[in-house]
C-alpha cells in the first residue's frame, strides 16, 4: 500500500509538472488586481457609458429631436444622470467579488471619475470662452443646474446601485482557489508583454469605426446635422463585438505565456482604441479643419479629450467583462486542487 501511495504521489507530481501555459497559473489567475478601486470604477462607468450610447442613439432614431445643435449634449447629460445606477451596481459588485473592503471610496470614485474630469475640462474651456467674450460660454445658471443634477440624481443612484450590487451580486464563484504566495511571472518575448498586447489590441476596433468617425467629426466640427443614426448604431454594435473578440484572444495569449495579470491588460487592450482615435483626431485637426488660434485649438483638444476618455472607459469595460467571462469558462473545466 505504501508503494502504491508513493506511486500515486509520483504520478500526481508528474501531472503537475506537465502543466504549462494557461493551466499553470490556475492558482493565481483569480488573484485580486492592483488598484482594484480604480478598475472597478472604470468598468462600472464604462458599462454606464455603453448603455448611455445605445439609449441616446435609439432616441435619435425615433424622430428629429436632435436637429438643433446642443440637444444631443443635453440629452447625454440627463441620461447619464438617470443611468448612474448601472455604474454603481457594476462597480460595487465587482469590488465585492474581489473581496474589497473600502467600498465607500470606490463608490465616490465611481460617481465622480468621468463627470469630474469632464467638468474640469468644460470649466476650463468656459473660462477661456469668457476671456474671449465668445458666445460659446455657458451661463452660470446652466453650470449650477448640471451640478445639482449630479448631486441629487446621479450620485444617489450610484450609491443605491453600489449597495444593491454589494449585497446581491457579491459572490466570487471562482472555479479555482487562489494561492497564498503569488507565483513568479516568467520572462517572455517582447510581443507577449502586457503593454505591447494592450497597444496592439486597439488596432482592430479602431479599424472598424474610423470611417464612420470621419463623418461624426465632420458633423460636429463642420456644423452639419448628422442623420444616419441607424448606421451609427450598427457601427457601435460592430465595435462592441470586435472589442470583445480581440480582448478574448489577447487575454488567452497572455495567460498562455503564464502571465496571470490579465485584469488591467484586458482593460487596457480594449481601451487603447481611444489612443488611436486620439491620433486620428490630431490628423483630422491638422489636415481636415481650418481652426486657428488658442480658443479654437483648446475647444478641439478639450472636446476630443472628453470623447476619448469616454470611449476608453466604454471599450475597456466591454473588453474586461468579456475577458472575465472567458477566464471563468476555461478554468471551470480545469481540475483545481
Amino acid at each position: 500500500c505504501a508503494k502504491r501511495a508513493g506511486g500515486g504521489e509520483d504520478l500526481e507530481a508528474l501531472d503537475l509538472a506537465d502543466e504549462s501555459g494557461w493551466r499553470a497559473v490556475h492558482g493565481d489567475v483569480f488573484r485580486a488586481p492592483r488598484q482594484l478601486s480604480l478598475l472597478a470604477a472604470g468598468v462600472g462607468t464604462g458599462c454606464q457609458l455603453a448603455l448611455l450610447g445605445l439609449v441616446v442613439i435609439l432616441l435619435s432614431m425615433l424622430g428629429n429631436y436632435f436637429e438643433e445643435r446642443g440637444t444631443v449634449l443635453t440629452a447625454f447629460i440627463v441620461c447619464y444622470a438617470l443611468t448612474s445606477f448601472v455604474s454603481g451596481y457594476v462597480s460595487g459588485s465587482l469590488y465585492a467579488r474581489e473581496d474589497g473592503r473600502r467600498w465607500i471610496p470606490t463608490m465616490l470614485l465611481t460617481a465622480g471619475l468621468f463627470p469630474g474630469i469632464c467638468f474640469c475640462i468644460a470649466l476650463t474651456l468656459n473660462i477661456i470662452a469668457i476671456c474671449y467674450h465668445s458666445l460659446a460660454a455657458v451661463p452660470f445658471g446652466y453650470i449650477v443646474a448640471v451640478i445639482l443634477l449630479w448631486a441629487f440624481i446621479s450620485f444617489p443612484l450610484c450609491l443605491v446601485g453600489t449597495v444593491i450590487g454589494r449585497n446581491w451580486n457579491s459572490v466570487a464563484d471562482n472555479p479555482c482557489r487562489v494561492k497564498r504566495i503569488p507565483s513568479p511571472v516568467p520572462h517572455r518575448a517582447w510581443y507577449l508583454r502586457p503593454l505591447v498586447i494592450s497597444l496592439a489590441g486597439g488596432l482592430l476596433p479602431f479599424g472598424s469605426v474610423f470611417i464612420e468617425l470621419y463623418f461624426v467629426y465632420t458633423s460636429f466640427w463642420a456644423y452639419k446635422v448628422y442623420y444616419v443614426y441607424g448606421l451609427l448604431l450598427l457601427v457601435l454594435l460592430i465595435l462592441i463585438i470586435v472589442t470583445m473578440s480581440v480582448t478574448i484572444v489577447g487575454t488567452y495569449a497572455l495567460l498562455n505565456s503564464e502571465n496571470y495579470h490579465w485584469h488591467w491588460t484586458s482593460f487596457g487592450m480594449s481601451a487603447s482604441t481611444a489612443f488611436y482615435v486620439a491620433l486620428y483626431s490630431i490628423h483630422y485637426f491638422v489636415f481636415k479643419t481650418k481652426m486657428t488660434g488658442l480658443m479654437q485649438t483648446c475647444f478641439y483638444v478639450g472636446y476630443t479629450a472628453m470623447f476619448c476618455l469616454g470611449l476608453a472607459l466604454t471599450c475597456g469595460a466591454v473588453g474586461y467583462i468579456a475577458a472575465a467571462r472567458f477566464v471563468r469558462v476555461i478554468y471551470r473545466n480545469v481540475k483545481c486542487d
